[in-house]
């Protein structure tokens, strides 16, 4: 190497540093390549704008399906006061919203609020209004789609029968997602799953039925009918009345037993009033035969008399 030209010295160095280059590259092709990100689909943008005119509140319910954007925008109307601003907040079911109170310019007599609001889920669902300092304010009721038509009165079956409990969203409602059935009241819910020998669900596009079989009076109480959607799940509820078969008839033995007693105390009325007839006309026989011996009496006593004076 210490005798080697110049020349070939300087070769070999150019072919050493290519050499290592080249490896680099070659590591550098077999390492494997770090996957791209899944990318998160963005929430849909939703404006809703109530006007608020003045002096007066306003209600504006908001059907929502899916997870959304929404951005919630009131309009006040200017009074004869003509103030160049006012205060105004954003509540959410009655509470205010922190760091939602500021002060509204006066633009073209009218006093303009907006807010951009994350609705992700079913928690976010509920009442959202904007209130201005004079107590005006316009409400945003944030729901899934609601049923047309309500059950107020009890579905009625017996012990040891079964009973098929029907839920339906109407034709022109969005259609749901999927369905559920619940049992409880309105703070606690147990969700209902299939069990072939108790519960049964069916279920079709826009219906849901649930069918309870071998009823006993703990199966009575109110169940829930709910129609999911994405961005959650609307309740139906319908109460469920468990009965015997004696019971329908108590009210009819009410009513027999009712008429019988009725019947006892009118017979015994009129037996006590005949009574008393009969007792009055013995009394009137025994006066009138009484009079009647008197006056015999009086009259054989005046013939006696009257046989004395002619001796």
């Amino acid at each position: 190497m210490e005798n080697m030209p110049a020349s070939w010295k300087l070769l070999l160095m150019l072919l050493l540093v290519l050499t290592a280059s080249c490896g680099r590259v070659h590591a550098e092709t077999l390492a494997p390549s770090p996957k791209p990100l899944a990318s998160v689909p963005a929430l849909s943008a939703d404006m809703r704008k109530v006007a608020v005119l003045k002096s007066q509140n306003s209600t504006q319910n908001v059907q929502l399906l899916n997870p959304v954007n929404l951005s919630l925008e009131c309009s006040l109307t200017a009074d004869h006061n003509n103030l160049p601003n006012i205060s105004a907040f954003w509540s959410q079911d009655g509470r205010e919203i922190p760091d939602s109170r500021l002060t509204v310019a006066l633009e073209n007599q009218q006093y303009h609020l907006q807010r951009l609001f994350y609705i992700s889920g079913e928690e976010m669902l509920g009442s959202y209004s904007c209130v201005f300092e004079n107590g005006v304010r316009a409400d945003f009721i944030l729901a899934t789609p609601p049923f047309g038509e309500v059950r107020d009165k009890p579905v009625v079956s017996y012990v040891r029968d079964f009973v098929v409990l029907p839920c339906k969203m109407e034709e022109a409602k969005p259609k749901p997602l999927s369905w559920r059935w619940f049992w409880g009241n309105k703070t606690h819910k147990e969700q209902i799953s299939e069990q072939p020998e108790r519960f049964q669900i069916h279920s079709e596009e826009r219906k849901s039925k649930l069918k309870v079989i071998n009823l006993t009076h703990e199966d009575a109480g109110v169940y829930y009918c709910g129609a999911v959607y994405a961005i959650g799940t609307t309740m139906n509820p319908i109460e469920l009345k468990v009965i015997t078969y004696q019971e329908p008839l108590k009210p009819f033995i009410g009513i027999l037993i009712e008429v019988v007693l009725l019947v006892a105390v009118i017979f015994l009325c009129e037996k006590r009033r005949s009574k008393k007839n009969t007792s009055k006309g013995n009394e009137e026989n025994v006066d009138q035969n009484n009079i009647k011996l008197q006056e015999e009496e009086k009259g054989a006593e005046e013939g006696s008399s009257m046989r004395q004076r002619k001796v």
